[in-house]
C-alpha cells in the first residue's frame, strides 16, 4: 500500500463534498448521480439505516442513497479534521484519494471513507469511487458520556459500606435481576461484543461451557499459535503490549483472553450451558434456559441474545463410508491434544486446512508417521511474507488503530475481491518454488474463487486453506506422506484398503473436517420457526454483498450473531452494541 501526502487531495475532496451536501438538500439542484462513477459504491454499516448493505452502481446508489440519507437525517458531510487527513493512496490497484469524513444524523454522529480515483479527482465536479458511511456514535449516549455517568464519587462517606469488589461480585451474580443481553460463547467474539457494550452502559453476561475463561484456545492442539501478526489481532480499548510476538502461543491468548474480562468488568459465567431459548413478541424479550455449572437450572429474561459460537464453533463430523470398521482411535481435530503418545505408530489425518497441517506437523515433531489425506484442492501460502500481505493497511506507520479499522470496513466486496486478485497474484509469485514442490509431490492446489485467496474463503466457508509454518516442506521431501482420498477402496478393522491394493496400518485417524456454520444451532436452540425466520448466517448474502446476518439486525427481534477473526470482532462489535443500546432506547 502506498500513501502519500498530496496537494490537491483536500480541495478534490472538499468539492465533492460541496455537491454532495447540495444534492442532499430538499431542493437538490446536483443530481447525485453525476457525483459517482458508474462503477461506483455505497456501502453502510447503521451509518443512514439499521442494517449493512452495499449498493453498486452509479444509478442504484443515486436511487437509494438520498431516501436513506433524508430518513436519518444526514447532513453536514465534511472533512473530520481530527482524523487522518486526505491524502494519496493505492487501493486496489488505483491510485486514489482517499477521505475521512464526519456527518450528523438525527440519531447521533456519523464517520465516512470517500475515495476518488486520481483521474477523477480533478474533474467538475470530482466523482466518488466509493463511499462508506457509518454510525459513530448515539447522540447523549456516546461512550465518555456513558462512562462519565458510571464515575464514582473520588472517595466514599461510608467507609463500612460495599467497596468495588463487593460491587462486582454482586452483579455478576444477577441474583435478583436479568441482563439486557445474554452473549453464548466466551471466546474473543463474545468478549468484545460484550466489552462493547459494557462501555455504552449496557448490562450484559456471558455465558460459555468451558471451565475457565480462555479454555476455547488453551485446550486446543499444543503447537498452535496465532496465523496472522499480532498487529491486526488487538482486542477493544486494551492493545496488546508492544513486547509480545508477531505469533502469539495459544496459551498466551488464552490467558489474555482471561485478563480481559477482568480488566473490563465483563460479567461471565463459566460451566454454564445455554440450552435454548423462546421469545415471548408480548412481552419483548426471551425466556432463555441456563444449565449452571452446580447443575441447577435457571431461565433468564434478556431482551436481546448474541450468539457468538464462532463461526466455526460445531465440529463438522462428515459420514465417511466404510470409516466405521476401523477398530482404531478416531478423533476430531478440535478433540485432538497429545501427540507424544503416538509415537512410532501410524496416524492419518483427514483434510489439508490450517488445523490438518498443524496437527500432522506436531504428530510428525513427535515420531509419528503421519500421512496426511487430501478430500479436496486446497490454497496454501506461506505464513510470511504472504498471508501478511492482506493485513497490510495495519503495518507500518501510519492512521491510528482506529483510523485503520474504519479504512478497513470501508471496501465493498467488488474492490476488495479486486485487490485480493491482485494480492493473491504476488502472493502466487512470491511462493512458487513451495507451491511447484507441492504440486511435484501430488498435492491439489487451488487459489480461492476467482483467485482471490484465502480471506474471501474465510468469509464464505470459514476454511479451506493452509497458511504454511513447516509442514508443506515436509509433504514435499516425504516426510509427512500424502494420499488422495479418493484413492481410498474401503476401511479395515486396521487401517485402510486402497483401489491399487496395498493395505495401510493405521492406530489413529484425525479428522481435520473442519466446522459447522454458525446457523446450524440456530434450529436447535430457538426451533425451526427462528431458523427459517433468520436464514443464512455467515457467508455472503448476495442481494446485500454482506455477511449473512452478522452483526445487525436480523428478521427475528432480539436475536444477533458476531464471529470471526480477532480483527473482524473488534471493528463491528461497536456497530452491534451501538445498536443494541439504540434498541434498548426506542429507536428505530
Amino acid at each position: 500500500m502506498l500513501a502519500t501526502a498530496h496537494p490537491g487531495a483536500r480541495q478534490a475532496v472538499q468539492s465533492w463534498l460541496d455537491h454532495f451536501n447540495a444534492a442532499l438538500a430538499p431542493a437538490a439542484s446536483t443530481p447525485l448521480a453525476v457525483l459517482f462513477r458508474p462503477d461506483g459504491h455505497w456501502r453502510d454499516i447503521v451509518g443512514l439505516g439499521w442494517s449493512i448493505a452495499t449498493t453498486s452502481g452509479r444509478d442504484a446508489v443515486a436511487a437509494a442513497l438520498p431516501a436513506a440519507a433524508r430518513a436519518r437525517g444526514a447532513h453536514g458531510f465534511a472533512i473530520d479534521p481530527q482524523r487522518t487527513p486526505p491524502r494519496l493512496v493505492e487501493r486496489a490497484g488505483e491510485m486514489t484519494v482517499e477521505a475521512i469524513l464526519r456527518f450528523e444524523t438525527s440519531i447521533g454522529t456519523g464517520a465516512g471513507i470517500l475515495r476518488l480515483k486520481q483521474a477523477d479527482a480533478d474533474g467538475a465536479p470530482p466523482q466518488a469511487w466509493t463511499l462508506m458511511t457509518a454510525l459513530d456514535s448515539l447522540a447523549g449516549h456516546d461512550e465518555e458520556t456513558e462512562r462519565l455517568a458510571r464515575e464514582e464519587p473520588a472517595f466514599e462517606r461510608d467507609f463500612g459500606g460495599p467497596n468495588w469488589l463487593d460491587k462486582r461480585q454482586e452483579a455478576v451474580r444477577y441474583a435478583n435481576r436479568d441482563p439486557a443481553v445474554l452473549i453464548v460463547g466466551g471466546g474473543h467474539a463474545g468478549l468484545t461484543a460484550a466489552a462493547s457494550l459494557g462501555a455504552l452502559g449496557v448490562a450484559a453476561l456471558v455465558v460459555d461451557r468451558m471451565a475457565r475463561i480462555g479454555d476455547n484456545w488453551r485446550l486446543r492442539y499444543h503447537g498452535l499459535k496465532l496465523h496472522n501478526q499480532v498487529y491486526s489481532n488487538h482486542l477493544p480499548y486494551l492493545p496488546f503490549p508492544k513486547t509480545w510476538p508477531n505469533y502469539i502461543p495459544k496459551d498466551k491468548i488464552a490467558n489474555w483472553l482471561e485478563f480481559y474480562a477482568e480488566a473490563m468488568e465483563i460479567d461471565f459465567w463459566t460451566r454454564t450451558s445455554f440450552e435454548g431459548a423462546e421469545y415471548d413478541a408480548a412481552a419483548g424479550r426471551w425466556n432463555a434456559r441456563l444449565t449452571l455449572a452446580d447443575g441447577s437450572t435457571r431461565v433468564m429474561h434478556p431482551r436481546h441474545v448474541i450468539m457468538a459460537t464462532s463461526v466455526s464453533g460445531t465440529p463438522n463430523m462428515p459420514h465417511i463410508p466404510t470409516l466405521e470398521r476401523f477398530g482404531g482411535t478416531v478423533v476430531h481435530s478440535s478433540k485432538f491434544a497429545n501427540a507424544a503418545s503416538w509415537r512410532d505408530k501410524p496416524v492419518y489425518v483427514f483434510g489439508t486446512g490450517t488445523s490438518a497441517h498443524d496437527i500432522a506437523q506436531e504428530l510428525h515433531g513427535h515420531g509419528a508417521r503421519v500421512t496426511i489425506v487430501q478430500r479436496s484442492p486446497t490454497l496454501v501460502t506461506n505464513v510470511e511474507p504472504s498471508a501478511q500481505l492482506y493485513d497490510g493497511i495495519y503495518y507500518g506507520d501510519g492512521p491510528s488503530m482506529e483510523d485503520r479499522d474504519l479504512i478497513n470496513t470501508s471496501f465493498p466486496l467488488p474492490v476488495m475481491k479486486q485487490a485480493h486478485k491482485l494480492l493473491t497474484d504476488k502472493a502466487r509469485e512470491l511462493d512458487a518454488p513451495l507451491l511447484q514442490g507441492l504440486e511435484k509431490a501430488g498435492f491439489r492446489l487451488e487459489y480461492g474463487e476467482d483467485g482471490t485467496g484465502w480471506p474471501l474463503k474465510y468469509r464464505s466457508r470459514g476454511g479451506g486453506y493452509y497458511f504454511n509454518v513447516g509442514c508443506s516442506e515436509l509433504i514435499i521431501r516425504g516426510e509427512v506422506g500424502l494420499i488422495q482420498y479418493h484413492d481410498i477402496e474401503s476401511f479395515t478393522a486396521s487401517g485402510l484398503s486402497m483401489k491399487d491394493g496395498r493395505q495401510l496400518e493405521a492406530g489413529l485417524m484425525v479428522l481435520a473436517t473442519g466446522y459447522k456454520g454458525p446457523d446450524h444451532l440456530v434450529g436447535t436452540l430457538f426451533g425451526a420457526e427462528v431458523a427459517q425466520r433468520v436464514g443464512q448466517v455467515w457467508g455472503f448474502d448476495e442481494p446485500t454483498q454482506e455477511l449473512a446476518n452478522m452483526w445487525m439486525r436480523t428478521r427475528q427481534p432480539g436475536l444477533w450473531f458476531t464471529g470471526g477473526s480477532f480483527s473482524q470482532c473488534r471493528m463491528y462489535s461497536r456497530y452491534l452494541a451501538m445498536q443494541v443500546k439504540a434498541a434498548e432506547l426506542g429507536l428505530g
